[in-house]
């Protein structure tokens, strides 16, 4: 039996929670004239009856193995850290259990999605999309309405876009949500970014760096003044990056200002600034105020057009150490995206420290995966299979992963230092220096991608992208 063939409907998934699912060992697959199926190991009228009592409906048990009841618990339903999750319903304060299922399960995002007939949401879980609940279109308002005023967002207002703040406070302690409203045709499709407030379980060492990126990294982040941009897609872990970097450099005697949209974590010791565009708190506005600030290290969450650009080169100029995110493919794709925005490139040149560009790749489930031989057809057309790459491991997905084939996320880097040589490229605008990185050993993401393979850690389908450049 295929994977695939363990999954039930979202909508059953919701009439019973995790805990429930565990505790009993039973999996809905139906629910129609007011009886729920389940599959049980155990068909007995004990647990009939006290299924009965719990639900509130008529049930009927069809047996099943163990083996098959563990495959189907572990793809549909996570174990969280909190024992007293209940079911959902809409006459509950659904929401907040919303929130917490979510924060449980260690979500990134929540989507809420509205559609002709009914309304879905659905959970990020390390970098994929799952759908958690279906919900009637004639409940999706109320929730909408509940999200909107808990984020101090204007609830008649549904023709415009809208950006808001939650911040929970519960017995799983104190985080912040992210709120953002957009219309869609059926309604407002809004999406909760959940934003972890403890930055002190972030060590640099631990993100994914080889003992050699990690020397480099740390030795070029020593440097009093300069610019280090770290550059990827949304959600390729360049903020964690950035705070583990400010971690390292927080000290007594260092005073960091950082402007951030949003603030993800928090740093006792680091003077952070909310962005606000629609008062005018933007970029470059806060940049050119913190060079009155006396500051020693600026972050600025992320380089989006020419003026921030030029104020973080004017920053660096005056003696400040700058790091930044900006949206390129690769490290060397940074230069010809500043020269893009107008920046000549002798700054360029003289004020850049690092350039740095990230993924984050799915680790393969220890348990499961499985080893195979390489075929062509597996990989991309231009890409040529490396003579000590003869075998390279599958997903398969096993109760540990919740059926997946992958547990957990670990970040690849490509670090270029640039020195003389680089200053020079940069300065006469040359753009190809792969022969470079060669006769210097630096990894490129296609070289951590490819070692990643490798050493069995992550898939072909994972890093297939990377692959292909």
């Amino acid at each position: 039996m295929e994977v695939q063939d363990y999954n039930i409907h979202v909508s059953l998934q919701q009439l019973i929670s995790a805990s429930q699912a565990y505790h009993y060992r039973i999996v809905p697959i139906q629910y129609k004239n007011g009886i729920i199926t389940f599959l049980a190991e155990s068909t007995n009228s004990s647990l009939q009856k006290e299924l009965s009592i719990v639900f509130n409906e008529d049930i009927a048990l069809v047996e099943e193995t163990a083996d098959t009841i563990d495959r189907y618990l572990a793809t549909n339903f996570r174990k969280t850290a909190s024992s007293k999750t209940e079911a959902l319903h809409y006459t509950d304060d659904f929401l907040e259990k919303i929130i917490i299922a979510a924060k449980d399960i260690g979500s990134s995002d929540i989507h809420f999605e509205p559609y002709e007939n009914s309304c879905r949401i659905r959970f990020r879980l390390d970098g994929k999309l799952k759908e958690q609940y279906v919900i009637p279109s004639s409940e999706y308002p109320v929730i909408i309405n509940k999200i909107k005023i808990k984020a101090q967002l204007d609830i008649s207002e549904k023709r415009l876009p809208q950006d808001g703040r939650i911040t929970i406070n519960n017995i799983q302690g104190e985080f912040d949500i992210r709120v953002s409203s957009l219309p869609t045709l059926h309604g407002e499709k809004i999406v909760l970014r959940i934003l972890s407030k403890d930055a002190n379980h972030i060590n640099l060492a631990e993100l994914g760096f080889s003992d050699d990126e990690l020397y480099t990294y740390k030795e070029i982040i020593k440097k009093p003044n300069g610019i280090i941009l770290i550059s990827g897609p949304t959600g390729s872990g360049k903020t964690t990056t950035l705070y583990a970097t400010l971690k390292l450099l927080n000290d007594s005697e260092t005073n960091i200002l950082t402007i951030e949209d949003p603030i993800e974590y928090t740093l006792e010791g680091i003077n952070q600034v909310q962005l606000k565009e629609n008062i005018g708190l933007d970029f470059s506005s806060t940049l050119r105020t913190f060079l009155r600030q006396d500051p020693d290290v600026i972050m600025v969450g992320e380089i989006r057009d020419a003026k921030t650009a030029n104020m973080a080169i004017r920053a660096a100029l005056t003696g400040h150490l700058v790091l930044s995110t900006i949206h390129t493919n690769s490290a060397w794709a940074t230069i010809s995206r500043l020269i893009d925005m107008d920046i000549p490139p002798f700054l360029i040149a003289s004020t850049l420290n690092m350039s740095v560009a990230q993924r984050l790749v799915r680790k393969l489930c220890n348990h499961c995966k499985k080893e195979e031989s390489i075929e062509k057809a597996t990989l991309p057309k231009d890409f040529s299979i490396p003579k000590n790459m003869q075998t390279h491991h599958v997903a398969v997905g096993c109760n540990a992963c919740y059926q997946t084939g992958y547990l957990g996320r670990k970040a690849i880097y490509e670090i270029i230092p640039i020195d003389t040589e680089l200053i020079n490229q940069i300065k006469k605008n040359e753009t190809e220096i792969s022969a470079y990185l060669k006769e210097k050993n630096i990894n490129s993401l296609k070289d951590n991608a490819i070692a990643l393979i490798q050493d069995g850690t992550t898939s072909i389908d994972e890093v297939y992208a990377l692959l292909s450049n």
